[in-house]
């Protein structure tokens, strides 16, 4: 779209014309705050002129005038409002040039290609998309000129480790191709408009800190009312005009590797696929025990290449690890992917910023031990407490310590003490996460307010440089969990537990599946049902013969955390 091809594309053009209706938009506010003024002037100069004399005429004049004051600074502080306000930005993790040279090496000979600007930067974000965005506004840095800067190019960091070198040219080939839309005047200037209406109905809805902004809240929300209905009056057309540049772009890039193209978005659902199963399966359980696995992206492979074992629809795509993996462009693959697994954290879990003694990296190899075996001991010891608190005896015949057997009888007394234990672990889980959330707001306010600017992710050389302590937007990954739900997942824990002091089993990770109970070294995974059975109809016999078959004792004492 960019150059003399603009009026050629279809889609550029209705990309161009849905610009031109965002900026006719502008024009008309503009209008509706001078018409005021306009009329005021016109009474002044025909009562100059003695077309208008008399008491009414001078009362009508100062009645406009003072009309037209009132809307000009209201007009004043929206158009201030819509200049100074910083529109949201994706968090991601920057890749400086430096960091990544082949990468942006790629990026450019594409750009160069497809005759279109090379993005300003590159950057990772830990999801499966790539897009681009315009990071640069006149409140950024205090200068208008910035807006001509192309737009920032983020990638899903598990396409670089799961897509071969061409596969990503070829998925990247129509994102870099709508890079042509920042050089077009209007539909640059229609995107300035709408993302500055965007950052103040944001800015408007900030609760008021500091005596200043707690006085200023009702103008500052009178403000974000008014940017609200232009912007309602702008959604529908932004989202054509951005329709219509993803047309042009498409059809731009179509000459550029177009049949590899199909196989890279084949890819893309692949490695999608991957991604959610590790992250639910595998990086949830370890979050939520304060750890953090510090190779995301590494473990995407770890997981496809599984599928691709398990699943014969996957048949082919582990012969793709022959070729060059596309991570092969970075530097420092390692600090790429750490940073992009904590920034992951972040958004999906909330987790902190920094590392500290309750949250804390693992590896790969430490994560059975480290988190799934802590895992379990952890969910097997808030089971006991509950069943203290709800009075069940200790199991006597050991010297009262936790034993599986005082889980199994109370469990299959009847259905009401499942009930009692699924209501006590939920609100002892609910208990522990307001304590655990109270801590993480105490170490935000602690933190000094210089830590709070976002990095320039075309400056920096660090990738672990993310966006400060604040919390970030959080994308939850799962809904809460049901009480049946936890309290089959701490029965569960209790059985392994079990298992492994008394039949010699361990745990072990699944990339698929997420933590595992080895026993002679292969996965166990048909615990689920025996555990059901106990909890939801009283019924220990499945349980008993499973146990029976892995030669598990449930009268001899569990190592609790």
């Amino acid at each position: 779209m960019s150059g003399t091809g603009t009026g050629e594309e279809p889609g550029a053009r209705a990309a161009t014309a849905r610009a031109l209706v965002l900026l006719r938009i502008r024009g008309r506010a503009t209008a509706v705050a001078l018409l005021p003024a306009a009329l005021a002037v016109v009474l002044f100069a025909a009562g100059a002129r003695g077309f208008a004399d008399g008491g009414g005429w001078d009362a009508a004049r100062w009645a406009v005038a003072v009309c037209a004051v009132v809307v000009l600074l209201i007009a004043g502080a929206v158009a201030l409002a819509v200049v100074r306000a910083k529109p949201a930005v994706s968090p991601t993790v920057p890749l400086s040039e430096a960091a990544a040279p082949d990468l942006y090496r790629l990026v450019r000979e594409l750009a160069d290609r497809l005759d279109v600007p090379a993005p300003s930067a590159i950057a990772l974000t830990p999801d499966c998309d790539s897009w681009l965005e315009d990071r640069t506004h006149p409140a950024s840095d205090g200068s208008a000129r910035r807006t001509e800067a192309a737009p920032v190019l983020v990638i899903g960091s598990p396409f670089l480790w799961w897509m071969r070198v061409a596969e990503l040219r070829a998925l990247l080939a129509p994102v870099v191709a709508g890079t042509s839309a920042s050089a077009q005047p209007d539909i640059a200037a229609a995107r300035r408009f709408v993302r500055g209406l965007d950052g103040a109905v944001a800015d408007a809805a900030v609760p008021a800190r500091g005596p200043v902004r707690r006085a200023l809240r009702l103008p500052r929300v009178f403000v974000g009312r008014i940017a609200r209905i232009l912007l309602r009056s702008c959604r529908g057309h932004a989202a054509e005009m951005e329709r219509g540049v993803a047309a042009a772009a498409s059809l731009r890039a179509r000459e550029v590797d177009y049949g590899l193209r199909i196989v890279a978005q084949e890819q893309v659902g692949l490695a999608y696929a991957g991604w959610d199963r590790l992250l639910t399966r595998v990086a949830l359980p370890a979050w939520r025990m304060g750890r953090w696995p510090s190779q995301l992206d590494a473990g995407v492979v770890a997981a496809l290449t599984e599928l691709s074992r398990r699943d014969r629809l996957a048949e082919g795509y582990a012969s793709r690890l022959g070729e060059r993996p596309a991570c092969d462009l970075l530097e420092e693959p390692g600090a790429a992917d750490e940073a992009a697994s904590l920034l992951a954290a972040r958004l999906f879990h909330g987790g902190p910023a920094e590392t500290g003694p309750d949250w804390s990296p693992v590896d790969w190899q430490q994560y059975p031990d480290e988190v799934v075996d802590r895992k379990w001991r952890s969910e097997a010891a808030r089971l006991h407490r509950v069943l203290d608190a709800v009075g069940v005896p200790p199991a006597a015949a050991v010297g009262g310590v936790a034993t599986l057997d005082r889980v199994v009888e109370h469990l299959e007394a009847g259905e009401a003490g499942g009930e009692e234990l699924a209501a006590g672990i939920t609100a002892a889980v609910a208990r522990e996460e307001a304590e655990a959330e109270d801590e993480a707001q105490r170490r935000a306010k602690a933190t000094a307010p210089g830590a709070l600017s976002a990095p320039d992710p075309a400056a920096g050389d660090d990738l672990l440089a993310l966006w400060g302590p604040d919390p970030l937007p959080l994308f939850p990954l799962q809904p809460p969990r049901t009480g049946t739900e936890l309290l089959a997942d701490h029965v569960a824990a209790m059985v392994c537990c079990a298992a492994v002091d008394t039949a010699g089993a361990a745990p072990g990770l699944d990339w698929l599946d997420g933590p595992t109970l080895l026993v002679d070294g292969e996965r166990r995974a048909d615990l689920g049902s025996p555990v059901l059975s106990l909890i939801e109809d009283g019924d220990a016999g499945p349980l008993r013969s499973w146990l029976a078959s892995v030669g598990v004792r449930t009268d001899k004492p569990v190592r609790l955390v």
